[in-house]
């Protein structure tokens, strides 16, 4: 991989790039899932490629190639560079990148059970186990399960000097039990929606989650919703748990934190944002308990966004977001970091293969642990919700609506029913600034969204974010499913 990778740095900075980076990308998957007693899918791929971008005439340009000769990669660098050249007519302003070291680095992520030598026919077994189970309540009419694993195997080389390499395992599994009954459809997932829980870990995660162990009590919940009271509509105290909580973060902060949305180079999927540059460090976003992180580093967590080094070289770090309610960064790039005069990136960039060009995009966006315990989370009365059902958020990412698959009402602290068809709708800052309470660390989790999907063509991408239960004053609550 190091030396392709330095063919196609020599070949693009031959051709008369001012700036060259190349990534030589191996990457081998296993998807794994079963519906009602049978096989779903199972699939595996591979791929290896290499992606050239450089800068010629002050403007990007990149073009990829799984042809891997000297020939090949000469084609492509050449095409990266013609690229850059023809785009420069058109150009507003030259591209300027913040300065940036050279490293010399090898970092494989944490796996204690390679995933890989786990035989299909194991995954089978246990996601057949969970299905029984879940179908052992009569009142389940569809039962899902699922596994995936990634490994990732990157060398990264650039004009500036850098030869890193990096390897990236990660590993997901989850189900989800769905109960129908006349027109009535409820649905309970495990331990998240969206296929479970997402780390940057081996096989291990998977026996850790205590998959077969919850399957009774997710299955007996889904029915139960049937004859559960309608979530009631009004404004109420808002207990989230930690997974719903982390796609608030995703939709609502971690999307608008984005600077190329701020800048107007980006608004696919996600739409543009509504923090303007003159809000940097003025805009009061959340309330003073509120203290929002985008880290990449492992000490941070196992997550999907955590990496030693992004896609341009930069190091992975904490990039505080939001300090005490404050508005206080944005998630980079080497040339955005330029444009708004900010001396260093702080490493947001990733593509989410070879044949992709790097895009700023969320690394581990996490609530940091509060002081109260849950006890004190919970005090008094509330509606508590868990687990995402559907979500919607205009295009500035300011005014927002969730539905959950489960609440519960709260009294004095306490469960006393639970309720079907539960919502939530708020504005972006009014909600932070809402936030009254958040649990401590033993409850923080750091949870793997896989599905985050921008750009065009779209680039799908996995993101972290931690989070543990937290309290918001006097939500509207319920209006979603109300009629």
């Amino acid at each position: 991989m190091k030396h392709i990778a330095e063919e196609a740095l020599d070949a693009a900075v031959g051709r008369g790039a001012s700036y060259a980076d190349v990534r030589v990308l191996d990457t081998r998957d296993r998807y794994v899932s079963t519906k009602n007693g049978k096989t779903g899918t199972i699939s595996s791929s591979e791929s290896l490629g290499a992606g050239i971008r450089v800068l010629a005439g002050g403007c990007w340009g990149f073009a990829a190639t799984d042809d891997l000769g000297r020939q090949g990669l000469e084609r492509a660098a050449a095409l990266a560079v013609e690229l850059a050249r023809a785009g420069a007519g058109a150009k507003d302003r030259d591209v300027v990148l913040a300065p940036e070291e050279k490293y010399e680095a090898a970092w494989t992520s944490p796996c204690r059970i390679d995933p890989f030598t786990v035989p299909v026919e194991e995954n089978l077994k246990l996601l057949l186990a969970i299905d029984a189970e879940l179908r052992r309540n009569k009142g389940v009419t569809l039962a899902e399960a699922s596994m995936v694993f990634t490994r990732e195997r990157q060398f990264f080389a650039s004009s500036l000097g850098s030869r890193i390499q990096q390897s990236r395992t990660t590993s997901g599994a989850g189900f989800a039990a769905h109960s129908f009954r006349g027109n009535d459809i409820q649905k309970r997932s495990y331990p998240s929606s969206f296929g479970g829980q997402y780390q940057l870990a081996g096989y291990e995660m998977v026996e850790r989650l205590r998959l077969l162990e919850n399957a009774p009590r997710v299955a007996e919940e889904a029915v139960a919703l049937h004859s559960a009271d309608q979530c009631p509509e009004g404004e109420f105290d808002l207990v989230l748990d930690s997974s719903q909580l982390g796609l608030q973060i995703h939709e609502s902060i971690g999307h608008p934190a984005e600077l190329d949305r701020v800048l107007g180079s980006e608004a696919n999927y996600a739409g543009m944002s509504f923090l303007t540059l003159e809000q940097l460090g003025r805009l009061q976003y959340g309330s003073e308990i509120v203290n929002v992180v985008a880290d990449a580093r492992l000490e941070h967590g196992a997550g999907l966004g955590t990496f030693a080094f992004d896609d341009e070289g930069v190091p992975a770090q904490c990039a505080p977001l939001i300090v005490s309610g404050r508005f206080t960064g944005y998630l980079m790039s080497r040339e955005t970091a330029a444009r708004i005069g900010l001396p260093r990136s702080n490493g947001a960039m990733r593509a989410d293969g070879w044949s992709r060009m790097p895009l700023i995009r969320m690394t581990n966006v996490s609530l940091l642990p509060g002081e109260q315990s849950l006890e004190e989370v919970f005090e008094g009365d509330a509606i508590y919700l868990e687990t995402n059902r559907s979500w919607s958020i205009d295009d500035r990412r300011y005014n927002f609506q969730f539905g959950c698959e489960i609440g519960w009402e709260i009294r004095g602290g306490k469960r006393v029913r639970m309720l079907k068809n539960p919502s939530y709708t708020g504005i972006t800052t009014e909600f932070w600034n809402s936030c009254a309470a958040i649990a401590g660390r033993e409850h923080w989790v750091l949870w793997g969204t896989p599905n985050c999907g921008k750009g065009q063509p779209e680039q799908v991408m996995g993101t972290g974010h931690g989070a543990s239960p937290a309290r918001f004053r006097r939500v509207k609550i319920g209006a979603a499913y109300s009629g």
